[in-house]
């Protein structure tokens, strides 16, 4: 009855809906991101097809630049009928969650899927938090209706959540992240998820009430958080952002990089089977996953932080062709490479490091750091563990270096490195340091004007120019309470005295000293 009464004030809300909110803004976009400007970032995207339009529902990242945490007041659409050429329309703000959900906290627009159920009506499976919940966790899921994918959007089910640390089962989980499949006999399976832990249900016809107890799903190796559930030729396919870290890791180099991987099973409660990578980490640290068929065309949504100004709480969607290979059974998702819009072409520059492999003295490196990020090319204000190179290793050690190899013989006079430093994580700049050269031993740079050691600024030393294949940063550990002190670096760079244009290498690169 409460749903019923729902539908009716949504069909009367509808009448009433003012048409300026459902016109939207034209964008063009000359390729990923889609909204690339930096006034809008969205993310979490979840693509559906409605009345030969393709749409995405995203949320929207607020965060400021300092800022590393999701601030995320609302849910907007993209919508399109020519993704190929670029052409899409934008809708903002078309829910909040304490717009919809008189249950509800405002903020934390999390990741949510609009799906059309068997009686036609659209249906949004939104995350929210309660308000004035007992639970460990607030985190619920709540269910919306309305006749248009822009709105109005009313509460589906207004005496609460449809999943919460309490229902539909009691569950010490955070309960977000939920994908829906209606399958072709109307029958309807709600999938949610995060932090490794996966759930399924299957739902009545109504779109609200649970049939049955939830399962389990342990199965899909690596499994993190943002399921995506899907149906093509009577097989059924579960994408999800995965974390299986490691050097050796097909998914992930560090703990907070995230790639999408799948798994398929022969019914929409599985068993599954885990079936491999999709979407390698792209430059956010997390990962979403939103597929569908437009036109006979199939194509995967996901987030990267490739906007103007982006981040990874300021994150932006982007839409690529998603292929299959029918020649094994079950069919296989294609490997995804992303595709960004044209970018310039870098000015030629005095800084050489992005053309030569980092190396370090504590490899394997801890998979919460990434020893790539020494020469990304970018530095921030609140970086998380995998934008630096961390020295945390067995035992501490007083010294650990951090070394460049180039392919061939560079001429080098000056280097810029970033220190980071955190007093409660246990890490701090380097007591003093110095840079040396391979010249068939290792020798220190002469005439080296200074080693800064402050933290939040490059920390310049000029030295007499050289000619070398390897250039190391030797550092010697602050002391404190007799404990050695781990450090850590976002960035070093190494420059010479014209610019130039720089190649990053492919592959391994053969060590100065053989003896590592």
């Amino acid at each position: 009855m409460r749903a019923a009464r729902s539908v009716a004030l949504a069909a009367l809300l509808a009448a009433a809906w003012p048409a300026a909110a459902q016109q939207g803004v034209p964008v063009q976009s000359a390729g990923n991101p889609i909204l690339a400007d930096g006034r809008f970032y969205s993310t979490d995207p979840a693509p559906v097809v409605l009345d030969d339009t393709l749409y995405i529902l995203a949320g929207r990242d607020e965060a400021p630049p300092d800022v590393n945490d999701f601030i995320m007041n609302e849910w907007q659409l993209l919508a399109t009928r020519a993704p190929a050429a670029g052409a899409w329309t934008h809708y903002p703000a078309v829910a909040t969650p304490e717009g919809i959900f008189q249950w509800a906290e405002p903020g934390r627009a999390y990741a949510g899927q609009i799906v059309k159920g068997p009686d036609n009506r659209l249906y949004l499976y939104a995350p929210v938090l309660e308000a004035n919940t007992d639970a460990k966790d607030g985190f619920a899921i709540g269910v919306a209706v309305a006749d248009h994918p822009t709105g109005p959007w009313v509460d589906a089910h207004p005496a609460g959540p449809i999943v919460s640390q309490r229902v539909p089962e009691p569950n010490t989980i955070q309960n977000i992240d939920p994908t829906v499949l209606v399958d072709d006999d109307g029958r309807v399976y709600l999938y949610w998820g995060t932090f490794g832990k996966l759930r399924g249900i299957e739902l009545e016809r109504d779109m609200v009430t649970p049939k049955g107890r939830p399962i389990a799903v342990t199965a899909l190796t690596g499994f993190f958080e943002a399921p995506w559930l899907m149906k093509r030729k009577g097989i059924y396919y579960l994408l999800y952002a995965g974390n299986n870290a490691g050097p050796d890791s097909p998914c992930t180099p560090t703990l907070y990089h995230a790639c999408i991987a799948y798994g398929t099973a022969p019914t929409p409660l599985g068993p599954w089977t885990y079936r491999g990578t999709v979407l390698k980490p792209v430059s956010s640290t997390t990962s979403h996953p939103g597929a569908v068929e437009y036109r006979g065309q199939w194509y995967l949504a996901y987030h990267t932080a490739d906007g103007a100004g982006g981040g990874h709480f300021r994150r932006s969607v982007a839409i690529d062709r998603l292929e299959w290979d029918d020649s094994v059974s079950p069919p296989a998702i294609r490997p995804l490479v992303p595709t960004r819009s044209p970018q310039p072409v870098p000015p030629p520059g005095r800084n050489i490091a992005p053309a030569a492999v980092p190396a370090a003295s504590n490899e394997p490196v801890p998979v919460r750091y990434w020893l790539r990020a020494l020469n990304d090319g970018a530095t921030r204000a609140s970086p998380l563990p995998p934008e630096m190179w961390g020295s945390a290793s067995p035992g501490s050690p007083p010294q650990q270096w951090i070394e460049y190899r180039w392919p061939d013989p560079v001429t080098v006079e000056e280097s810029r490195i970033w220190f980071f430093a955190d007093r409660q994580a246990g890490i701090a700049p380097p007591a003093t340091w110095r840079i040396e050269y391979w010249d068939g031993s290792w020798k220190p740079v002469r005439r080296a004007d200074r080693y800064g050691t402050a933290v939040g600024a490059f920390q310049r030393t000029r030295f007499a120019r050289l000619r070398t294949r390897c250039l190391r940063a030797v550092f010697q550990a602050a002391r404190v309470d007799g404990t050695n002190r781990a450090m850590a670096v976002q960035e070093w760079e190494v420059l010479t005295s014209r610019p130039t244009r720089v190649t990053p290498p492919a592959g391994t690169i053969a060590p100065c000293d053989p003896r590592g």
